[in-house]
């Protein structure tokens, strides 16, 4: 796989490249995500946010529901309103990145199937996938991220823990 990857949103204003890899992508079947996307499931690629170039173009942001209850920050082209990536309201450091406005959108496979209790029922899933009723335990995730993955993770969750360190 290459070691970048560049997307765009549907009219090519805004133009983004990711540094690397991404963490873990995640198939999501949630109903939450059936009806932002308007399709069976979201196919979101986790990666830092200091990863993702910005080349061009300008994003607008939304918060809206979600399942989890946190709430999610939805970044748009502001032009064509294409959802190109999300952030949890509490965690910046992660971009949720929609696959299918990469450029080569077949570069990038899911890991991991979540939230297959409400899988439209005409989804299959490879046998051999990881999949969850929901959502899988963060803490105990070998198996499904690579040791690479989850020591870059360890690295955020620190940021995180020393942004909410009272000063």
């Amino acid at each position: 796989m290459p070691e970048a990857f560049d997307g765009s949103c549907s009219c090519g204003d805004v133009r983004y490249r990711l540094a690397s890899q991404p963490l873990v992508t995640h198939c999501c079947h949630c109903s939450y995500c059936q009806r932002e996307t308007g399709t069976a499931f979201a196919l979101n690629a986790l990666i830092e946010a200091d990863r993702v170039e910005l080349l061009s173009g300008d994003l607008e942001e939304s918060t809206i529901p979600s399942a989890s209850g946190r709430g999610l920050i939805m970044v748009r082209c502001q032009s064509c309103h294409t959802l190109v990536w999300s952030h949890y309201l509490q965690d910046r450091y992660i971009c949720w990145v929609r696959v299918g406005t990469l450029i080569n959108p077949s570069a990038i496979e899911p890991d991991v199937h979540i939230f297959t209790d409400s899988k439209l029922p005409w989804v299959t899933i490879p046998e051999a996938m990881p999949k969850f009723r929901e959502f899988y335990d963060w803490d105990n995730r070998e198996g499904i991220w690579s040791k690479e993955s989850i020591k870059r993770d360890d690295l955020i969750m620190a940021k995180l823990e020393a942004d909410q360190q009272p000063t």
